[in-house]
């Protein structure tokens, strides 16, 4: 990553201008800068990621300007949203975006903390949706409960009903219990696919263990869902859910999709982020660097505002 003057962009039709007030990493933007998997070499280029010269999906910030056809936003306005699906941009001051891929800001939250939701939040509510009717009372495992969407997940599972076993590293296992989690597992000295514990669901944010390992420890009806981690682990699974559907499943990410639903928990406070560091844009290659070592517990954020 290198930080340097580029030109700012400006709203075309459909676009809005945005002011970003902060930006969160994600898995993914750390997939692209060490081109993996495969897949990512695809989308943002083959040696580089030349065609997503600014990386970054998850924004919040204030309207700066919207372009022709724009209904709904107005200069001032404080949105946030996921960029994954309309060219990403967003570890920078501003960015042009389309206005379907912004919404409001939830009341109560500050831009750091909306910037932690878009793609976390959203992968944890629809790991627990999309394919799996999750009813009170089930057990539900998280595979890293300690990161952006694991910490999601683990209180969105809670709030649903759920009995919620996390794993983590042993630094974490305070932290994913202060999440609601029912059991915390330190993966370091513990493999939960040689447990005695069956789950109804488990969500798998890392895949380091074979489908058919994490399938042992799956209730008759149970469902095992990937969100991301080990490209093997995640083609195999993909490779079962053409064959065994009710069995494996490969999520697959859909933008903003579910994220009405999302604010409205944020604004009761039925759940929230969590924000382990926040950077300052000119950080943002450290701020990879410390998110790539695995320390982080919940979200890390690069903020482009003067720290007060």
């Amino acid at each position: 990553l290198h930080y340097t003057e580029v030109a700012q962009p400006k709203a075309a039709a459909g676009e809005v201008l945005v002011r970003v007030h902060a930006a969160a990493i994600n898995s993914w933007d750390w997939e692209i800068i060490q081109g993996t998997p495969f897949a990512n070499r695809l989308m943002a280029g083959l040696f580089k990621p030349s065609r997503l010269p600014i990386i970054g999906c998850d924004i919040a910030g204030a309207v700066e300007a919207v372009g022709p056809g724009v209904d709904g936003f107005a200069p001032g306005d404080a949105v946030f949203g996921d960029l994954s699906s309309a060219g990403w941009g967003g570890f920078a001051e501003y960015v042009a975006a389309p206005a379907s891929a912004l919404s409001p800001i939830p009341s109560g939250l500050n831009f750091v903390q909306a910037a932690a939701v878009p793609q976390a939040g959203l992968l944890a509510y629809q790991a627990l949706h999309t394919h799996f009717s999750l009813r009170t009372g089930q057990r539900v495992l998280i595979n890293g409960a300690s990161g952006g969407a694991g910490s999601f997940a683990v209180q969105l599972a809670r709030l649903e009903g759920a009995e919620v076993t996390g794993t983590c590293r042993t630094e974490k296992m305070d932290f994913v219990r202060s999440l609601g989690a029912d059991q915390v597992i330190d993966y370091t000295r513990e493999d939960f696919t040689r447990s005695c514990q069956q789950y109804d669901l488990i969500i798998d944010m890392q895949a380091h263990h074979s489908p058919r390992e994490c399938a042992q420890v799956l209730t008759a009806g149970g469902l095992y869902q990937v969100v991301g981690g080990e490209s093997g682990h995640i083609l195999h699974t993909m490779l079962l859910s053409l064959v065994r559907g009710r069995r494996y499943r490969l999520l697959l990410h859909r933008a903003n999709r579910g994220l009405d639903r999302l604010s409205a928990l944020l604004s009761s406070g039925a759940i929230r982020p969590h924000i382990d560091r926040v950077y300052p844009l000119a950080e943002a290659a450290e701020a990879m660097r410390y998110y790539g070592e695995g320390h982080a517990r919940g979200k890390v954020v690069i903020s482009m505002l003067e720290p007060d």
